[in-house]
């Protein structure tokens, strides 16, 4: 085990003429929790998304465990065992059940037989509160609980990395808490932790740093209280004074919060069909064959 679980190293994305990432270096250490802030376009999802190779970078390297992700020669599937994604949105399987969703990965991935993968999605529903649910099909989860079957199917793949891009934005607002509870129990398991948020509450209590975000660049970044509680950049301010009082942003003259350039990139479609541990949405008709 490396003392930092991600190192990112001189990262650059582009898109076309767009460039979103302009030189991103991030440590992120064992069992430390970073949450990533910014406006929207700022490259925060760009970044999450580099880490696993959903988005190749330009230039660069990002190392997961020692291993370099960005080698060509990487057996990136290998790679993507070790590391937990979840998204905006939640991509589980319509047409099976909850204990499904989290026993197929584990068998088709993991090629654990039919009794193993069962306990460890027993073991996992558990862990997000949902053990009476394993029966039921998505469709008849509240946004909230769907979220949390995603979060517990990365956990039955036995991550040594989570990472969360924006959990709780396709919420509702009552739904929020019941996501990030159970993301807090994971922070207080020790389970290393890349999270880009909106959550500022969230990130003020749960995250050891905080980045901050904009223009493809690490504006600034430390200690949770220190950056969203009394941020030293006049950016950092401005975008937090946004989100804490969007009453004030409002105000005429209070100016656009979303400044940055826009990430030209998907951000929340998910990993499709071979490019993680879970299965894509493309799968769904062998999943209907299995099920």
């Amino acid at each position: 085990m490396t003392q930092n679980e991600i190192e990112i190293r001189s990262l650059h994305k582009s898109f076309g003429d767009n460039e979103v990432l302009r030189g991103i270096d991030l440590d992120v250490a064992h069992g430390e929790v970073v949450c990533v802030i910014g406006p929207s376009g700022s490259g925060k999802s760009t970044l999450l998304r580099c880490v696993n190779l959903l988005e190749e970078p330009s230039a660069g390297k990002v190392f997961v465990g020692g291993t370099e992700v960005t080698d060509l020669d990487v057996d990136i599937d290998a790679v993507r065992r070790r590391i937990g994604m979840v998204f905006q949105q939640f991509n589980l399987f319509p047409h099976v059940t909850v204990a499904e969703n989290l026993t197929l990965p584990q068998r088709r991935v993991l090629k654990r037989d039919k009794a193993r993968a069962a306990a460890v999605a027993r073991e996992n529903l558990e862990r997000v509160g949902l053990a009476d649910k394993a029966g039921a099909y998505p469709a008849q989860l509240s946004g909230g609980q769907q979220q949390r079957v995603a979060i517990a199917r990365a956990l039955a793949m036995d991550p040594e990395v989570m990472l969360f891009d924006e959990p709780t934005s396709a919420l509702d607002p009552e739904l929020v808490g019941e996501v990030l509870a159970v993301m807090r129990v994971l922070a207080a398991e020790g389970m290393t932790m890349m999270v880009v948020t909106h959550e500022m509450s969230f990130a003020r209590e749960v995250a050891d740093r905080v980045v901050f975000m904009d223009g493809g660049v690490i504006v600034e970044q430390g200690p949770a209280e220190q950056v969203v509680g009394s941020p030293r950049h006049e950016r950092t301010r401005n975008f937090l004074n946004r989100i804490l009082d969007p009453a004030a942003a409002a105000e005429p003259g209070a100016g656009p919060q979303d400044a940055g350039p826009q990430d030209a990139g998907p951000q929340d479609a998910g990993p499709g069909p071979g490019t993680g541990p879970g299965p894509g949405p493309g799968d769904a008709e062998d999943v209907r064959k299995e099920g």
